[in-house]
């Protein structure tokens, strides 16, 4: 969600879940790297069949690791379907007993409940539905939560995708669109060529990559300096094969400290300069400490203390800001 609010203006968390549970016109499920995204969901199916049967595939020997063999995958997914047709929304542990009982054991302490799920998630079974009260995650048929749509022809859909990340993410190179969605090299290159008409060709760090040919004729002077404070896993810092335009390496080892984590960020004009936390307190109150590795002006200070401050207007929360300088 708060990746949301850093793209937008005015919209707050309650919006966030009215489209996602009462609208229905975004939909969470796993995507690119095969990893949980929120997309809209006019676009949940084609990517699905794009996307879908590479991470089935990939996800096999982690699978085999966790007992979850070809049969028990098969049985376990088309259980899936049934149990959430007769009684979803479920969470992980509610699904779990239901499988149980239609004598497909998983043991609850593993992962392998939650690789079965997204198996079925992959393969269009279901999706991400409504919390719970107290945050835990349930699932329900995508067929009941999303409408069905024909599906473009798989060409079609890799044009589609090179196009839309070279929109948002470029200029960036078919390395940075194969390490963004979880493509194959050779898929990605595919993606890119398949919409080369829409793309030109510039150098990046001495490297060819592309460029949407609209962005070219748009005229965008930066009158002032944008600031933004990104969160945990943001997509803008999970594009790119590498992060070197965007984060200096003393803040890379921040932000990338170990167990696959990569925390929130203070961007200013794109470029990272510091990394932030938020610790809440009480019901409606908290503290962002921003921790910098070199001097903050008055002005990016300033912008800092506008995005905190939205950031609780968002979460409705009251929150303080403290900066704390960090040496490399």
């Amino acid at each position: 969600m708060l990746g949301m609010r850093a793209r937008s203006a005015g919209l707050d968390a309650g919006k966030v879940v009215r489209a996602l549970e009462s609208e229905r016109s975004i939909v969470r499920t796993w995507l690119m790297r095969g990893t949980l995204h929120v997309v809209a969901a006019n676009d949940v199916r084609w990517l699905l069949h794009l996307l879908g049967p590479v991470f089935a595939r990939a996800g096999s020997t982690r699978h085999a690791q966790l007992g979850l063999d070809d049969d028990l995958k098969g049985r376990g997914v088309a259980a899936i379907r049934k149990i959430l047709t007769g009684c979803g929304p479920l969470t992980r542990y509610e699904l779990v007993d239901h499988l149980r009982s239609r004598q497909v054991a998983l043991d609850p302490k593993t992962q392998a409940p939650i690789h079965l799920i997204g198996l079925a998630a992959l393969e269009g079974i279901l999706c991400l539905g409504p919390d719970r009260d107290d945050g835990e995650s349930t699932y329900v048929l995508l067929d009941d939560w999303v409408a069905q749509d024909r599906l473009p022809p798989r060409e079609a859909a890799l044009s589609e995708l090179a196009r839309r990340y070279v929109g948002a993410f470029g200029p960036a190179t078919v390395e940075d669109l194969s390490t963004w969605s979880g493509l194959p090299i050779d898929d990605a290159r595919s993606a890119i060529i398949g919409a080369s008409a829409s793309l030109v060709e510039v150098r990046l760090q001495g490297q060819p990559g592309v460029l949407l040919k609209e962005r070219l004729t748009l005229e965008e002077k930066l009158h002032k300096t944008d600031i933004r404070l990104l969160p945990a896993f943001d997509t803008y810092l999970l594009a790119y094969r590498r992060r070197d335009l965007a984060v200096p390496q003393p803040l890379q080892r921040r932000l990338q400290r170990g167990g696959g984590w990569l925390h929130p960020a203070v961007v200013v004009n794109g470029r990272a300069v510091a990394a932030w936390s938020l610790r809440k307190s009480g019901r409606r109150g908290g503290q962002v400490t921003v921790e910098h590795f070199g001097p903050i002006g008055p002005t990016v200070r300033a912008g800092i203390e506008l995005e905190v401050d939205d950031i609780g207007r968002f979460l409705d929360l009251h929150l303080m800001v403290n900066f704390t300088q960090r040496h490399a």
